[in-house]
């Protein structure tokens, strides 16, 4: 493994230019397909041609979904089994991931085609735009399965560490798409088809570049024998990939309200349905253009944050958020200075400026969506560092906040205006949005800016793997309130071996470049509801990999015990272990939960309750299977006969075993 000593020494702007330069680079590349569409569809078309990709839209995106369903949650598997070491069934969760991807397209061609035009008029369409979105759509969707195949692969491609090549394979598609779209329009005079067909054909290229990949992977080989289809490979793919979907399909919702809205009020002003919808459609480009610079820089940085957060090292911590923070002010300072200054400029890139009320309604829009676009982007790149340091509580729900209030605002400012500036109501919701969501986020902010300054190096054990001469290493699984943690300790000091507990995710913080409170964290008996999609994301994924890769580097060390974090699968191909479960009746477990932590008893049982949850959660995450099955362990001990008797059945069972 490389040394990532430089990310704690190395000077922090020519880091984040090593990191979060090739990151914002790969977000762009990823949208330049759509916008390239409207900067040709406008010029060549007209603002119709724009409103009405801006229908399509929405379906494109729950394809884009629907691939990084399978396509992330395949990535996120590839990389946990290497982690584990877990190979043969590689293979066939890829080509599953594939062929799931392939349907998937199959099914919203079907959608699309059966349902017709009454998709389009559901998802915003006018009179005066459904013949061109009708058009457009119908060449969009025939290549849906290969394109969502591609996208799919791209991301399998990045996990298998490759991503230069995943990079070539978008850009391929994108200059094609480049070229395509004016030979199309303007020398074919093929119209708006033309600019899906040259859409078409650079998915198409891209996918054979991908598709090209699965005979020349690293780390897997494909076989057609690997299609044979499995629910049980694909379980923990779809799992490992629900956030990525549910990402893109709260795009979805937030684009298929504001069309309704625009089509809506836009009828009752003097522009009428169509002006506004187009307006939304390239402002919104823009806008993405902008977030994605945003989120490049801040997710750039993530690996730079977390070594030296795990690292205590806070003072460093504090100077990568003022760095980030400047260089998202800095780019969101000169975009908004060029939007508000001339914003006709970006409108007449998209066409149609000789349209003098499309023109001006345009760039007034444009002015007031994008009026606090500065806000917009610091607000994201908070909740991304919130997620780097391990603050996972409150960098999820900070991460939504400013799509759910603009989602709010824009179903209520229009409803309070007069019908005919309800239009403009629903641009002026975002910059209300992003000033709510900076206000929520701010005192976020400074408390942890607080929280950095102390000096909490006491509170964590240092990363040190203790050696220890071979023999049996013993994992501990046990319910909440069974005391645990010192059955553990003392079996070690009876055995005279070392015992991990937290000292474990040191090891793993330090071999990963992960905060030590975010791999802790990772098992939180907090967000019940949301506990699945929690440990499906690939910030947990790649913790759940570094914790494991430490466990199996203790393991190495010699004998020892090692407490939780689904140790005893993690090390099931290991020689010699002794798997331990410790239970017990729920009175007991309830009493020592209110010595051990002052909990009243009400508490103490839903304490309990929410942990052992959680740890079944995360257990069946990890391995698949049902956490506390007295079939996965060799000693399975009541802990209410005492701690000092249970360490001892352990240590007479370890002592047993060995002199056979």
């Amino acid at each position: 493994m490389e040394n990532s000593n430089y990310l704690g020494t190395e000077k922090i702007g020519t880091l984040l230019r090593r990191f979060a330069v090739p990151c914002i680079f790969s977000l762009i590349i990823s949208c330049l397909y759509n916008i390239v569409d409207q900067i040709f569809v406008g010029n060549g078309v007209g603002y119709l041609g724009n409103a009405a990709t801006g229908v399509i839209f929405p379906i494109t995106v729950v394809g884009w979904g629907l691939s990084l369903f399978f396509g992330d949650g395949a990535a996120a598997a590839l990389s946990v089994s290497l982690g584990r070491g877990d190979t043969k069934d590689i293979p066939r969760s890829v080509a599953n991931a594939v062929m799931g991807a392939f349907f998937s397209g199959v099914v919203v061609i079907l959608v699309a085609y059966s349902w017709g035009d009454g998709l389009l008029r559901l998802i915003g369409a006018t009179d005066a735009n459904i013949q061109m979105a009708h058009e457009y759509g119908m060449i969009i969707y025939a290549a849906m399965p290969f394109a969502m195949t591609q996208n799919a692969l791209a991301s399998i491609i990045r996990a298998d560490g490759s991503p230069k090549y995943a990079m070539a394979a978008m850009l391929t598609g994108a200059v094609i798409n480049i070229i395509g779209d004016p030979l199309a329009i303007f020398v074919l005079h093929m119209g708006i088809q033309g600019a899906a067909w040259a859409t078409i054909a650079g998915q198409l290229v891209s996918f054979g570049i991908c598709a090209a990949y699965l005979g020349r992977s690293r780390t897997f080989r494909v076989h057609f024998s690997s299609f044979r289809p499995s629910l049980r490979l694909l379980k923990p793919v779809l799992a490992l990939g629900t956030s990525s979907l549910l990402t893109q399909l709260s795009i979805v919702v937030i684009t298929v309200v504001n069309n309704i809205l625009l089509v809506k009020y836009g009828a009752q002003s003097v522009y009428g349905a169509d002006i506004p919808l187009a307006a939304f459609v390239v402002i919104m480009k823009l806008f993405q253009i902008m977030l994605n610079i945003a989120i490049g820089i801040a997710a750039g940085a993530q690996p730079i944050v977390g070594y030296n957060y795990g690292a205590k090292n806070y003072t460093r911590v504090r100077e990568l958020l003022k760095k980030i923070l400047q260089w998202t002010a800095i780019v969101g300072l000169i975009c908004t200075i060029l939007f508000e200054a001339v914003p006709g400029v970006f409108i007449r890139m998209f066409g149609s400026a000789d349209d003098p009320i499309y023109f001006d309604f345009a760039v007034l829009c444009l002015r007031i969506y994008l009026a606090l676009i500065l806000v917009t982007c610091v607000q994201k790149v908070c909740a991304i560092f919130l997620q780097s340091i391990g603050k996972a509580k409150a960098s999820a729900p900070l991460s939504v906040l400013r799509d759910v209030l603009l989602i709010v605002f824009s179903l209520l400012i229009p409803a309070l205006l007069p019908s005919n500036m309800g239009v403009t109501g629903i641009f002026w919701a975002a910059p209300i949005a992003d000033l709510a969501a900076i206000l929520l986020t701010v005192p976020v902010m400074l408390r942890v800016w607080k929280e950095l300054s102390r000096d909490c190096a006491a509170s964590t054990p240092a990363a040190a793997i203790v050696p220890s001469h071979p023999g049996t290493i013993v994992t501990i699984a046990r319910e909440h309130g069974s005391a645990g943690k010192r059955i553990g300790q003392l079996a070690a000091q009876k055995l005279s071996i070392p015992c991990y507990y937290k000292e474990l995710v040191a090891v793993a913080a330090q071999e990963s470049g992960l905060a030590q409170e975010f791999i802790s964290g990772i098992n939180s008996d907090a967000n019940a509801v949301m506990r699945e999609l929690y440990l499906s994301t690939d910030p947990v994924q790649r913790a759940v990999a570094a914790q494991e890769k430490a466990i199996r580097k203790i393991a190495e060390a010699g004998s020892c015990v090692l407490i939780g974090r689904s140790a005893d699968y993690v090390l099931r191909s290991h020689e010699d272990v002794v798997r331990v479960f410790l239970y017990a009746p729920k009175s007991y477990r309830e009493k020592k939960v209110m010595e051990m932590y002052g909990d009243s008893p009400e508490a103490a049982k839903k304490s309990i309750a929410r942990a052992d949850a959680a740890r079944a959660a995360y257990y069946r995450s990890v391995s698949g299977q049902d956490w506390g099955d007295v079939h996965g362990y060799e000693l399975c001990i009541d802990a209410s006969i005492g701690e000092e008797a249970a360490a001892q059945l352990i240590c007479d069972y370890v002592n047993r075993r060995s002199s056979k």
